[in-house]
């Protein structure tokens, strides 16, 4: 059911457009963590810490689910045709969408990362979100760390990141702060300089995930007090006079 709740996101920066954000409706989903939009399925790809990662429709019907060599899956993400998931402690694998390993398990270059949140950049390196020590990192496909930001050193402090999506449109990052933290969306350019944020209290509590749908301009995001999947209408940042945006990859089922 469509909310009359809009909200407008101030731009920390003078030179850019208000990013839109519209809350559309939920879903009920028990401990959902780490998100990722599947347009071949025109699904989610869902993390929930356990030992499995699921493939949900839009409405939250499931359509499979999915193992690895990790103990847990923390953080999933699709890069191309196949997944790669991190346990959390600072291991990473590859997986067909069926879930057969495509290699062994491999480990981040600094030994550990609690990885929150995996996505993948346009020239295929990792992006990931790490918490204890904070961290927004770039990794090389095979988990060397090619630089990081201290989200501690943010204005506001990204503390407890938990989740983020790249925008293949802008190159935009979202990356989400759960309830120890400010319970908020950031915003950032390609290059990692944060542009906006917002709280997103109004919608929920603890938001753990994010997923980008850009062929149809949709954000998701879980909340995991209150179990649910959350979507929104979406608008990034542009810059004054900009034109709309034009629609990214959509659902290949369809």
């Amino acid at each position: 059911m469509r909310t009359a709740l809009a909200l407008s996101i101030a731009c920390l920066s003078s030179s850019a457009a208000a990013l839109e954000l519209t809350m559309t409706g939920s879903y009920a989903l028990d401990r959902p963590s780490s998100l990722d939009y599947d347009p071949t399925f025109c699904g989610l790809w869902i993390a929930n810490e356990g030992p499995e990662a699921i493939l949900v429709t839009l409405q939250g019907d499931e359509l499979r689910r999915i193992g690895s060599d990790l103990s847990r899956i923390k953080a999933i993400s699709i890069e191309g045709d196949s997944l790669i998931v991190a346990d959390g402690l600072g291991l990473f694998q590859r997986l067909t969408k069926d879930g057969e390993p495509l290699a062994a398990p491999f480990r981040i270059s600094s030994g550990w990362a609690d990885t929150e949140g995996i996505a993948i950049d346009e020239d295929g390196s990792l992006i990931t979100v790490e918490d204890d020590p904070e961290y927004l990192s770039w990794l090389s496909p095979d988990g060397d760390v090619l630089r990081r930001i201290d989200t501690m050193q943010l204005d506001p402090p990204l503390s407890e990141a938990q989740g983020i999506a790249r925008d293949p449109r802008t190159g935009h990052l979202l990356i989400v702060d759960d309830w120890e933290g400010t319970n908020s969306l950031y915003e950032f350019d390609a290059e990692g300089t944060l542009i906006a944020t917002q709280s997103l209290v109004p919608f929920g509590t603890d938001p753990e995930g994010i997923a980008i749908r850009p062929g149809s301009g949709q954000l998701f995001v879980a909340f995991d007090m209150g179990a649910r999947i959350a979507s929104f209408d979406y608008v990034p940042t542009l810059p004054p006079g900009s034109e709309p945006l034009p629609p990214g990859a959509d659902c290949m089922m369809f």
